[in-house]
């Protein structure tokens, strides 16, 4: 089967969003900041632009490097993945250097500094931050947050949600990227925490939270669908409201509350870890309670494609933020 699909009709929260315009095209990486798939993992980790958070790009503690592994050698790094693609490897790491040689923050920490000394495991968590281009002047963007995943061993942003906030950000919205702690409850506390942040920051950072969305592949599929079962402040966040789109890839997960938010899931027929069955029959019981959901099944295709670029799901994103924008669109202003 080439793809299965189950819609249902809208529904959302109020909302006040503009509709993005058009895509301006990728940003070219100055002298600065150029990297190609010949670039040194290290020379990127160890980039002085990136501060301390270059490391959180690769998973270093979980399958370090070696001496001589290039932007090229990435896929060989993340376990359980599949069509990691180098370009869109490189496309990532040159936006967050040359938005870092223009003065940009690309990094916040989510935690204070008091929070950290008291637990040093806070250390290693934030968000990475892709600002929405090509909208009018003024405008407050959308927000959606991207947890990859990496079978709560690691995080494997670079291919699993990075690319995913590039794109987006790319399409008129502001994306985050999650740096948590891998265990399904520290990584849902981290999730609440920086769903939190954000609402408390939102006129800082320009963005308009209200239906705001949780992506995730994998492990980090589960933190998004958590949270959108229950809501943040069930995670220890603040009294904020649950996400107004869930969109979930490849995850075995399938605990239903009731209450589960506007879901769009995909996955492959060949997936090993997650079967698609399984998400289907999650996705059903949204649909079933009459909550907007949509479900695709690519054959043939692994476990952790992420965009699926070149594969049978390859334009998936762009299906799943026009469902994301239909739930905004029908909130109305």
């Amino acid at each position: 089967m080439a793809a299965v699909i189950l819609a249902a009709v809208t529904s959302c929260s109020p909302a006040s969003g503009t509709q993005p315009t058009e895509n301006p095209g990728p940003r070219t990486a100055g002298s600065e900041g150029a990297v190609n798939g010949d670039t040194l993992i290290a020379d990127v980790i160890g980039n002085p632009l990136l501060e301390d958070y270059g490391l959180f790009l690769f998973p270093i503690t979980f399958k370090p490097p070696r001496p001589g592994d290039t932007l090229a050698d990435v896929a060989g790094l993340l376990t359980w993945y599949s069509f990691v693609n180098t370009a869109t490897t490189v496309d990532v790491i040159s936006d967050l250097l040359q938005r870092r040689a223009n003065g940009e923050t690309v990094f916040y920490n989510i935690y204070t500094e008091a929070e950290k000394a008291a637990d040093p495991s806070l250390e290693d968590t934030g968000l990475f931050i892709f600002p929405a281009q090509g909208v009018p002047e003024g405008t407050r963007p959308r927000v959606a947050v991207c947890s990859a995943g990496g079978g709560f061993a690691y995080v494997g942003s670079i291919h699993d949600s990075m690319p995913h906030a590039l794109w987006l950000s790319r399409h008129g919205y502001t994306a985050f990227t999650l740096q948590y702690r891998p265990s399904l409850r520290n990584g849902c506390a981290d999730l609440a925490r920086a769903v939190s942040f954000i609402h408390s920051r939102a006129d800082e950072l320009g963005v308009d939270p209200a239906c705001y969305s949780l992506w995730g592949g994998s492990a980090g599929a589960r933190l998004a669908a958590s949270l959108g079962s229950h809501g943040p402040s069930r995670f220890g966040g603040d009294d904020v409201p649950g996400p107004g789109t869930v969109v979930m890839q490849y995850t075995g997960f399938s605990e239903i509350s009731g209450t589960e938010p506007p879901t769009y899931a995909c996955v492959g027929t060949a997936d090993g870890i997650a079967p698609w069955r399984a998400m289907q029959a999650r996705t059903d019981a949204i649909a079933a309670a009459g909550t907007p959901s949509e479900f695709h099944a690519y054959d043939g295709l692994p476990h952790g494609f992420g965009l699926g670029i070149g594969t049978a799901a390859e334009g998936w994103i762009e299906d799943a933020a026009a469902f994301w924008q239909a739930r905004i669109d029908a909130a109305g202003p």
